[in-house]
């Protein structure tokens, strides 16, 4: 695949579990993130959550892309989104599985809805990058000098 774009945002430990995102933009107000109990204090959402959100969004917005490309302008939709957690072979909880459900909250000419259903999916770039499998590097970088190990 060719890149077409990029960018950069950071996450910084705040305390615990607890953490700060901050996006590649200055208007983009900052994110926190935690860990439900026992790990975090679960005082905002963990990953699995901002990945469900994504998606639902991501899905969300596409259908309203194409059917206002079709002269139907949607206001009001909601959609929810419902993530299965499941263990695999390690006992390690991976998203299992994800169901988005999309409620318009107008009526919408069957002929527009049906030419949009069938396409509408492949323009969100999370929900087919997440189906697709997205390659992911990891560099861990060792501090400048070794800390003893907290007991």
């Amino acid at each position: 695949m060719d890149p077409a774009g990029e960018f950069t945002l950071k996450v910084e430990q705040v305390d615990g579990f607890d953490f700060r995102v901050d996006f590649d933009k200055e208007e983009y107000a900052k994110l926190r993130m935690d860990e439900p109990a026992p790990l975090g204090h679960d005082s905002a959402p963990n990953p699995a959550r901002i990945l469900a959100a994504a998606i639902g969004d991501c899905l969300s917005a596409s259908l309203v892309f194409c059917l206002k490309r079709r002269g139907i302008v949607v206001q009001g939709l909601r959609s929810e989104v419902r993530v299965q957690l499941v263990r695999n072979e390690h006992k390690r909880l991976r998203i299992g599985h994800v169901e988005v459900a999309i409620h318009p909250r107008d009526p919408i000419p069957d002929d527009v809805l049906d030419a949009c259903l069938r396409t509408f999916e492949d323009f969100c770039v999370v929900t087919q990058s997440v189906r697709e499998g997205i390659d992911v590097s990891v560099n861990v970088s060792r501090p400048p000098a070794s800390v003893e190990p907290a007991t």
